[in-house]
């Protein structure tokens, strides 16, 4: 795991541009370098420190491939200077192949010479604790005064391939490397990027460019990720995470890649429950660490996948075939129960799989035999192999053509041997004559299908050996479903005053904040005896609500500090038990009681916001709400802030959303509202800056369309601790 240095985020640093003559930029001069200085570069062959300077000579490297160690005059034939000083000719890159304690005088010696950028492969940094942190500080103050770019330290290097750099010393590297297939990969973990290198040359993917950051004490993952999207041979970029740390460069690297039509997909580990345990309130309960991090990767397009197995897979979809324009799939087979094993599947992924149009149908007769399917899946059966070699690339064609496809997903069983291998090739040929992708799924061993993975492989054309692997995959890459369009007229709802509600966050008056926010809500008052409790309920004409008023208490129905239905004869009665559960349960600092208008009958939501970690936005959600609502977990969360269509889409993917729009003869409720409400959360969550921990309104009930939304209770938490504030 990496360890950035103290007072850095986890993802960047502010950067340090170093720029030559030339106007190349240090990480360019890193990854495409003149020459290669390798200080105390190992001359026993086996020491992974030997490593860089093989792979730098067996790997093609055209510049120039300098050796330092004082203690030898060659190795691997060129000539071993006994300084960096000494170096002949022009050095871009140094890797520093030295002890921890060493490596800060590397940098300096690196930044005398002109060097763009160093690479330190130690450990014994800040993974190693405070003593390593402190050298670390070191080695990162010592390449800002040198004017050096660092990469690392407990780091395991860089390569560019289409130029044979290959600065490493990971033992995958000792594969050759494949052609430049457009897709680059940077990630914070050393041994994972190593994995990821050995597996894609397997696979027949090859990368461009590869980085490793480590602890990140000067260069950071989302720089040299930046640098390589601007690499115009880079159209596919794979990023390791661990810690996200910086939210906005995330999100800017993001916007990046979308703005300049490349894909990036993530595999992110690190995941924690700590800040659910840590959340006061429902809906803070049920949101992952990183939940802001997914948001913000569905609002630009980032595919996030779960293991390295989808991050390759993935990979080799984006670059060698169209990403698909909706998640509508044929399903193309050999076999009906492969064919509905993957509809299974399909549908599972959240993929549609359409009945081919009546006209494809049509072209598709004559090719399929009668006892065939037609429709989709399409069964091809093992007979069509009888028709010709190209007979099944000819289904694939014809089932591509139709409008209603956008995706093909052909599912072989025991195709095997010269047969498997000529099919193999006539489906890559096919392939690449396709505007949509064609994916593949072989459920057949390895050893009876070798020659025709190979075949695959060599495309670029990744092989799943499981139906539910290739669905998943297929799902990852397609867009995400639009949603449905509303059946009313959305609300316009104006932003509000961001002094007064950051004034107000933080205070006692949660009536006043969502007075600010445009919420409405009951009309209410604090008492502090019996007769006052009796006079407000006379007051308010009608039953009332009396709940504890302390802020210690963030769910007054926990220690049964709520009655309901309460009227002027039953209120000094109502006022003594509540004042008694809160002795019994030792709440503290009650100040009073609350009585509070009873809300007529509606349906019962959850609108809360969560605010920003990490330089994320705050995370907005609504769900069904009440005392039910860790219950069933029927949340859907946004970015703040959120547009009224933004607010829509999130009620349509409540699994409730039924009771909202009418079920079963219930009426309907008043959407518009609920839109406004969500709006308003999401404005106010937006507004109140880096002070607010949580906010949330619970419940608030819907009416009947017309009627509105009122917030029963209000809850707010702010940073740096202290007791939540409600209503």
């Amino acid at each position: 795991m990496s360890h950035p240095s103290p007072g850095t985020e986890a993802l960047t640093r502010p950067a340090l541009r170093v720029v030559d003559g030339a106007g190349r930029t240090a990480l360019e001069r890193m990854l495409r370098p003149r020459g290669v200085a390798l200080v105390g570069v190992s001359g026993r062959p086996g020491n992974p420190m030997a490593r860089p300077l093989r792979y730098l000579r067996e790997h093609g490297f055209a510049g120039g491939i300098h050796p330092v160690n004082p203690g030898h005059r060659e190795l691997e034939g060129l000539p071993c200077h006994p300084s960096l000083a000494e170096v002949p000719g022009p050095v871009d890159l140094v890797l520093a192949l030295v002890p921890a304690a060493a490596a800060a005088g590397v940098v300096r010696e690196a930044g005398a010479v002109g060097a763009a950028g160093v690479v330190v492969f130690a450990s014994g940094f800040a993974e190693t604790g405070p003593a390593g942190a402190r050298l670390q500080e070191e080695l990162a103050a010592a390449g800002r005064e040198a004017g050096v770019r660092v990469l690392g330290p407990n780091c395991q290097g860089l390569l560019h391939a289409p130029t044979g750099m290959v600065a490493t010393f990971t033992a995958a590297a000792d594969r050759q490397l494949l052609p430049a297939g457009g897709v680059a990969y940077v990630g914070q973990s050393g041994a994972v990027g190593g994995s990821i290198l050995d597996l894609s040359a397997e696979m027949g993917l090859g990368l461009t460019a590869w980085a490793s950051t480590g602890n990140q004490a000067d260069l950071g993952l989302v720089e040299v990720a930046s640098a390589l999207l601007d690499d115009p041979d880079v159209r596919v970029l794979l990023l390791y995470v661990e810690s996200v740390g910086d939210g906005g460069s995330y999100l800017r690297l993001a916007r990046q890649a979308r703005d300049a039509g490349k894909h990036l997909v993530v595999l992110r580990s690190g995941r924690s429950s700590a800040g659910r345990r840590a959340a006061v309130s429902h809906t803070g309960s049920m949101l992952g660490d990183d939940t802001a991090f997914v948001l913000a990767s569905a609002r630009y397009g980032v595919v996030l996948v779960d293991d390295v197995d989808e991050l390759l897979a993935v990979a080799a979809m984006l670059s060698a075939m169209p990403r698909p324009e909706g998640r509508r799939v044929a399903v193309v087979t050999t076999s009906g129960g492969a064919g509905s094993l993957a509809a299974d599947r399909c549908s599972d992924a959240d993929l549609d799989l359409p009945e081919l149009r009546t006209g494809t149908q049509d072209r598709l007769r004559p090719l399929i035999p009668a006892f065939g399917a037609l429709a989709n899946p399409v069964d091809v059966t093992a007979q069509l192999f009888t028709r010709g070699a190209d007979a099944f690339g000819d289904v694939c064609r014809i089932v591509a053509d139709d409008p209603g496809v956008d995706t093909v997903a052909v599912v072989l069983t025991m195709v095997v041997g010269p047969a498997g291998a000529a099919l193999a090739e006539d489906l890559v040929a096919t392939s690449a004559r396709l505007a949509k992708p064609l994916m593949v799924a072989w459920l057949a061993g390895q050893d009876q299908t070798a020659e025709g993975r190979a075949v695959f492989r060599a495309a670029g054309i990744p092989v799943f050996s499981a139906v539910g692997d290739l669905a998943r995959a297929a799902g990852l890459v397609a867009p995400p479903r639009p949603p449905a369009a509303p059946g009313v007229t959305l609300p316009r709802v104006p932003a509000p005053d961001p002094g007064r509600i950051r004034g107000l966050i933080g205070t006692p008056d949660g009536p006043g904040l969502l007075d600010a926010m445009g919420i409405a809500r009951p009309a209410s008052v604090v008492v502090r005896t019996p007769q006052e409790a009796v006079d407000a309920v006379a007051g308010l004409g009608s039953t009332a609500a009396l709940k504890l008023n302390s802020g210690a208490l963030a769910h007054k129905s926990d220690v049964g500090g709520v009655r309901l239905d309460v009227d002027a004869t039953g209120a000094a009665e109502a006022f003594d038990e509540l004042l008694a559960a809160a002795r019994a349960h030792h709440v503290d600092r009650v100040d009073g009681v609350l009585v509070q208008a009873m809300v007529p009958a509606g349906t019962e939501l959850v609108v809360a916001a969560t605010g920003g970690r990490d330089g994320f936005p705050p995370v907005v959600t609504v769900g069904f709400g009440g005392i039910t609502t860790e219950l069933y977990a029927d949340v859907a969360s946004g970015l703040a802030p959120v547009s009224p269509e933004e607010a829509w889409a999130m009620l349509r993917r409540l699994r409730a959303w039924p009771l909202l729009a009418g079920f079963r003869g219930a009426p309907a409720r008043d959407v518009r509202a609920v839109v406004d409400a969500v709006v308003r959360v999401g404005h106010a969550a937006a507004a109140a800056g880096p002070r607010l921990a949580e906010f949330e309104v619970n419940p608030l009930v819907v009416g009947l369309p017309g009627e509105g939304a009122t917030a029963v209770d209000v809850l707010v938490r702010v940073t740096g601790g202290g007791d939540p504030v409600g209503e």
